[in-house]
């Protein structure tokens, strides 16, 4: 009896490129399969182009769809042709529609932003080509049927979370053919046109591929085991073939903020309580003002920044700022004196923030105020399991079992990206040692890294480098006030709410953020005319917070207040509402300092810029909804 394998559909990544598009007839041509291994949590993956091995039936219908992120649900277009060519690659031509949603997608892949694509594929045999022992065996796929192309944000990682979807959905058995063993090297050879072309598969090259992969996915499992005190998880890991990245995610997700203070701790460069007393921002951004003399001055902290380039292996793009600093707080109370007003000047008693630089910076983040999970000193990507389909429940007749049913899980990759905010400084003040000016210097730097975090989150577009923000994110529920705007009524601060709770997903922080503007116009807009209640309501229990339809309401002028609507140009404002624990603030640890003493020399400034590593991700779009063409005048 032939061996069998439970798979679901499996999924491969690829690109577009520029010269392939048509924008007169909304085409584009791409190619979407090849004869590249891949590793799969059952083995390595050749998926065959020979001829018989692709079954092309479907897709040359003309009717086999284009679709968003692999959802049936989300059609934007068509796929008109499709051909294997000599060179063993699928290619195809897709058509987008003319529909608002397709015609959205169309003009992305047209900027350039969304240029990721997924073909979406069923297997019905595998050949085994090589069996090994100590790495994954070697399959060729000698019958399987493409059934869809995807534009996907981030292409599906190829060993993970595909072959593991085979046991939720769409599951069937595969058969697996035995094969002679092979030679090192195997030729195959398959007819084409007008002649034959043949194709080498180094067999040995990827076995020792293979191998290397797993000893690293084995590896980094362990460590984090070991870090987080959860071996028997580790090891759970390891049999099962879940990814490394995975693995992370799901345990950081686990163990809340006692991650923080592990992951921190990990990153620490090993500083006393005196030597980290002892640290001056202030004294090491003073030290850069002269590049003739850099780092005089401040001999301490220019080795502690060589201590954490060695631990990281990155270099500065001026110093860094050691955790170990970053997480302590001063409490301290002085008169800041520095001559003019205008330099920072006149004796005043101050109380200053005493906070840690990290909590400062979390703090002053208004998503994070509203209920967002920050991650703090993450190496490496991560990987944030999220469910993507729920269980069913069954009633059943007694000593009768019930259907078999999983939830689907998916995951969402972070991945450190560089943020970069500045501010200016006068000479006069860094030269002051004062622990308030030292104080104040890094309540500045964590409130413009903070502003950035914010705006990124909410707004990021996704490419050139930047998360992508909630605002842009594919599935979020909308809200529409017109073709070119409206002011919000009662009635859409509702429908807001309503978005979320129909994919019951009106559970946890949930909440309203907007801008001042917004704010300002939904205090005097009433739920209905002449009742005298107002949509904003104020919520002296939450200070710094209103409160709409029983919520908790933020504003934030990093909530976006430029955005277009038909003939409404750069004047609508965004509302957003749900359940913000769904959004993840990921944090690498490394804050970068420069100093840039020549932009602002004539006015007798010193540019500080801050650099972080930082990542947002959302769980679950079905947790949030958006209405993003308010009008406030």
């Amino acid at each position: 009896m032939p061996e069998t394998i439970k798979l679901g559909p499996q999924y491969r990544a690829a690109t577009i490129t520029r010269a392939d598009i048509n924008e007169e007839d909304r085409t584009v041509k791409l190619a979407f399969s090849s004869e590249a291994p891949y590793e799969r949590y059952w083995g390595v993956e050749v998926l065959g182009h020979s001829r018989g091995e692709v079954d092309l039936s479907w897709l040359e219908t003309g009717q086999a769809p284009l679709l968003m992120d692999h959802n049936p649900r989300d059609q934007v277009g068509i796929i008109e042709e499709v051909s294997i060519g000599a060179d063993r690659k699928g290619r195809a031509v897709v058509r987008f529609g003319k529909g608002t949603r397709a015609d959205e997608i169309f003009r992305d892949v047209l900027d350039g932003i969304r240029l990721n694509v997924s073909v979406g594929y069923e297997i019905n045999k595998l050949q085994l080509v090589e069996e090994n022992k100590d790495a994954p065996s070697i399959y060729r796929v000698t019958d399987w049927r493409p059934l869809e192309i995807s534009i996907v944000s981030i292409p599906a990682d190829p060993t993970v979370g595909v072959g593991r979807e085979a046991d939720t959905v769409n599951v069937q058995s595969v058969t697996i053919e035995r094969k002679a063993p092979m030679s090192e090297v195997t030729t195959a050879t398959a007819p084409a046109a007008t002649a034959q072309a043949t194709v080498t598969v180094d067999v040995e090259a990827i076995r020792a591929e293979a191998r290397k992969n797993e000893e690293s996915r084995v590896r980094e499992i362990i460590s984090v085991g070991e870090r987080f005190n959860c071996r028997d998880k580790a090891n759970e890991a390891i049999k099962s073939g879940k990814s490394a990245d995975l693995f992370k995610g799901e345990v950081l997700m686990s163990l809340g903020d006692q991650a923080n203070a592990i992951l921190l701790k990990q990153h620490e460069i090993g500083l006393s309580e005196k030597e980290a007393k002892r640290y001056s921002l202030t004294r090491a951004i003073a030290s850069m003002m002269d590049p003739k003399s850099a780092g005089r001055g401040a001999e301490f902290e220019m080795e502690c920044s060589a201590a954490v380039a060695k631990r990281t292996g990155a270099a500065p793009k001026g110093f860094f700022v050691p955790v170990d600093y970053q997480a302590r707080a001063d409490i301290q109370r002085r008169d800041l004196l520095v001559g003019t007003a205008t330099a920072g000047g006149n004796a005043v008693a101050t109380d200053l923030d005493s906070s840690s630089f990290i909590d400062l910076l979390r703090n002053r983040m208004m998503v994070r105020a509203m209920g967002a999970r920050v991650l703090s000193g993450l190496q490496g990507n991560l990987a944030i399991p999220k469910l993507t389909g729920s269980s069913t429940a069954y009633w059943v007749a007694e000593n009768n079992a019930p259907t078999e049913g999983q939830q689907t899980i998916g995951q969402v990759t972070m991945s450190p990206k560089t943020i970069a905010a500045f501010t200016d400084f006068s000479r006069q003040l860094m030269l002051q040692s004062s622990l308030d000016v030292e104080s104040l210097v890094r309540s500045d730097l964590s409130q413009i890294l903070a502003l950035g975090i914010d705006l990124a989150a909410l707004h990021g577009t996704g490419s050139n480098n930047q998360p992508k923000g909630v605002a842009n994110i594919t599935g979020i529920g909308s809200v529409v006030g017109g073709d070119n705007g409206a002011a919000p009524t009662w009635g859409n601060i509702v429908d807001l709410e309503t978005e979320v709770a129909v994919d019951n997903a009106d559970l946890g922080s949930l909440g309203y953020l907007t801008n001042a503007k917004m704010r300002g116009k939904l205090k005097q807009t009433q739920k209905a005319a002449n009742t005298g209640m107002f949509v904003w309501e104020n919520n002296p229990a939450d200070q710094g917070f209103g409160m709409m339809n029983g919520y908790r309401a933020g504003a934030s002028n990093q909530v976006s207040s430029a955005l277009t609507k038909g003939t409404a140009n750069g004047v609508c404002s965004a509302i957003f509402f749900g359940n913000w624990a769904d959004l993840i603030i990921g944090e690498w640890g490394m804050l970068d300092i420069l100093v840039d003493p020549y932009t602002g020399s004539s006015a007798g400034t010193v540019r500080v810029t801050a650099f972080q590593s930082v990542d947002v991700a959302v769980r679950r779009a079905e947790s949030f909804a958006a209405m993003l063409d308010a009008l406030s005048s």
